[in-house]
C-alpha cells in the first residue's frame, strides 16, 4: 500500500458499532492507546472489517490545532 498521508498507524480492530448509515471503528494501536474513527457502514462492509482484523488508521490533515485550559 502506498499513500500520501504521513500519519499511518497500524492496529487491531477492537470493536465495531454499526448503525444504519455510519459505523464506529475502535482500533488498538498498542501501549493502551486506541484510535476511533467513524466511517460509512458501506465502507466498513466493503473493507471487510471485523473485530481482531489488522487495519491502518490513516490521518491526513491540513490543519492541526493545539488548545489548553
Amino acid at each position: 500500500m502506498k499513500i500520501s498521508a504521513r500519519n499511518c498507524l497500524k492496529g487491531t480492530i477492537k470493536s465495531i458499532t454499526k448503525g444504519p448509515v455510519m459505523a464506529e471503528i475502535v482500533m488498538d494501536i498498542g501501549n493502551g492507546a486506541t484510535v476511533t474513527s467513524v466511517i460509512t457502514a458501506h465502507a466498513a462492509e466493503n473493507l471487510g472489517l471485523t473485530e481482531g482484523k489488522t487495519a491502518y488508521a490513516v490521518m491526513k490533515s491540513s490543519e492541526v490545532m493545539v488548545a489548553i485550559d
